[in-house]
């Protein structure tokens, strides 16, 4: 039985055959959720490497989009009662999703002065709990529910913000010591940007 060659035409697809199953290769791979398209993700303030010493980085999801724009940072009052932002303030559509930043419980789901207000306490994060706190929040959740990471708790309501802009504030407790929320997320999470193809080594580029 006679061997047939493959032609030169074979050879010089190889490369683009090489480069096309790569491609699939990483479009198949699991990735983490990513925001619907004309959501906010562009990058914001400078932000803290995630953890302070205190508060372990157990965070695996922003409250809002991929990586939103910090529209105000945390800053802590010199003393209890002082002037101070006691959490972070980020850009977000109306409707948009808001969702757990870590697994939890609900430990409040309703309404304070007006504004929709969702609290979680994070789970194995000690006694007291930590708890983060979302508003202003079209609550889809129940008080005493379980959530998991990245689980929907609500959308953004259009009005009741105290930002400028729309926005979410994202808020951290432990009992009633406010801390700064971003120092819950990891420095992957923190700095992550949107998804891109990586070139494949030792693959030819295609002429």
């Amino acid at each position: 039985m006679r061997v047939r060659r493959c032609p030169r035409a074979c050879a010089r697809a190889a490369p683009w055959v090489a480069l096309i199953l790569s491609v699939l290769t990483v479009l198949s791979a699991p990735a983490p959720w990513w925001p619907a398209p004309g959501a906010d993700t562009g990058a914001g303030n400078a932000v803290p490497a995630g953890g302070d010493g205190g508060t372990p980085a157990v965070g695996r999801a922003w409250p809002v989009g991929a990586r939103p724009r910090v529209l105000r940072g945390w800053e802590p009052p010199a003393t209890v009662y002082g002037r101070g932002h006691r959490g972070v303030d980020l850009a977000a559509a109306p409707g948009a999703p808001v969702r757990a930043v870590a697994a939890g419980r609900v430990s409040f789901a309703g309404r304070v002065a007006g504004r929709g207000v969702v609290s979680v306490e994070l789970a194995g994060t000690g006694d007291p709990p930590l708890r983060t706190t979302y508003e202003p929040v079209r609550v889809s959740v129940d008080e005493g529910d379980e959530v998991a990471a990245g689980e929907v708790v609500g959308e953004v309501e259009p009005t009741g913000s105290h930002c400028s802009a729309p926005c979410v504030h994202w808020g951290l407790l432990r009992g009633d010591a406010y801390l700064d929320p971003l120092t819950l997320l990891p420095p992957w999470l923190l700095h992550r940007g949107p998804p891109r193809l990586l070139p494949v080594l030792g693959v030819p580029v295609p002429r």
